[in-house]
């Protein structure tokens, strides 16, 4: 069996402001939930996320998971602006583990984690030559909902 490979590049914890719900549309119901603040840390990337300049588009779909839609955008340490662009889903098998997934306020990400599926496929977009090497790759990320916001531990696909 072949296996894809990857490479831890960094872990990322942004913090929610108060979301605007939209409401139920044809797509799902919309709620837009504003990214106020966060840090980047990790072996191949440092920095904060842009204040104000992010937000996830999401929306509950008819099943009962969530499509996320996410912009952001990465100050790195440098001061260096990468765009984030990013996909995923949050899939919880029952009402419980829903609350769990969607509780931000808990103080401890961790907990519960293993109850419900948070995954997410970021994109990035840079002129920076040093994190340039971000345009070429694909990632994804395990996500994890507390501490006021959400947490993802993002890897390269190699």
């Amino acid at each position: 069996m072949r296996e894809l490979k990857t490479e831890y590049i960094f872990s990322m914890q942004g913090t929610l402001g108060d979301p605007l719900a939209v409401g139920a549309g044809p797509e799902g119901f919309r709620q837009i939930l504003p990214v106020s603040s966060g840090i980047v840390e990790g072996p191949r990337l440092n920095g904060k996320l842009a204040t104000a300049a992010g937000a996830d588009w999401a929306r509950i779909r008819s099943d009962g998971s969530f499509a996320l839609d996410v912009r952001i955008v990465i100050e790195a340490e440098n001061g260096d602006l990468i765009y984030v662009t990013y996909g995923g889903r949050i899939v919880a098998p029952n009402e419980e583990a829903q609350a769990i997934a969607l509780d931000f306020a808990k103080p401890d990400p961790e907990l519960g984690a293993d109850r419900y599926y948070f995954r997410i496929n970021p994109l990035f977009e840079t002129a920076s030559e040093k994190y340039g090497w971000l345009n070429g790759i694909v990632a994804v990320g395990r996500g994890m909902s507390g501490a006021d916001g959400v947490r993802y531990d993002i890897f390269q696909v190699k």
